[in-house]
């Protein structure tokens, strides 16, 4: 049976934007070395009609430029044709592309609002709050304790601040007492004091000492003038 009605042949899938647009690139990159050997071809009749003289020759030359240089507009249209349609394209996928995204967006906002609707049903608001007053009555029970285990049993529970400012006073008045009554071996060296300033004592004379004599005792001479006055 398959030899005489045949088997049906499976369609081929439609082309993806990104097939389409590399197949118009591979057209757009053939054309554009046409160009350039269009390109090339003119140069070199631009510089065979420099060196040619005006005449027929020149004309044939010319004619042959001109040729080229209609080709190359039509291969020009087709380039920018190309080039539309590969931008149209790439719009489109840009669009595709958004719209995918769009699509997994949405896809994972319901994944999560499922979850969190999952997840609140096994949350009470009411318990939250029970918990949170539990958790401060049971941290002020720890401060309480905390500050009875810390309390010293030789300090009386009142204390007068003014009485406490009194007895500071009077140890910082002590203490500058015993600072003045401090012994003199422990007291800092002082300077010695000037003898000679304190009770008016003339100055030693000096320059004749050396000219002056000595007794049999060593003691200097007295001078005669002084035992004649």
């Amino acid at each position: 049976m398959k030899r005489v009605f045949g088997v049906k042949k499976d369609k081929e899938p439609p082309p993806s934007i990104q097939d389409a647009s590399d197949r118009i690139n591979k057209r757009g990159d053939n054309v554009e070395e046409k160009l350039k050997k269009l390109d090339a071809e003119l140069s070199r009749y631009k510089e065979q009609i420099k060196k040619t003289r005006p005449g027929p020759a020149q004309e044939a030359i010319k004619a042959r430029a001109m040729r080229i240089l209609k080709q190359k507009r039509m291969y020009e249209g087709q380039r920018d044709m190309l080039y539309n349609q590969t931008f149209n394209l790439d719009q489109v996928a840009f669009a595709s592309e958004g719209l995918k995204d769009a699509q997994q967006t949405m896809s994972a906002l319901k994944s999560a609002n499922k979850e969190l609707k999952g997840m609140m049903k096994t949350v009470n608001i009411q318990d939250i709050d029970n918990l949170q007053d539990e958790m401060m009555d049971m941290m002020d029970v720890s401060n309480e304790i905390q500050e009875t285990l810390g309390r010293s049993y030789n300090v009386p529970d009142y204390i007068d601040e003014e009485e406490l400012m009194g007895e500071l006073d009077a140890l910082e008045a002590d203490m500058g007492s015993e600072a003045d009554g401090i012994p003199s071996y422990l007291q800092p060296d002082k300077e010695e004091p000037d003898l000679d300033t304190e009770f008016n004592l003339p100055a030693a004379p000096t320059g004749n000492t050396t000219a002056q004599g000595e007794d049999e005792h060593g003691l200097p001479t007295v001078p005669r003038a002084s035992l004649r006055s």
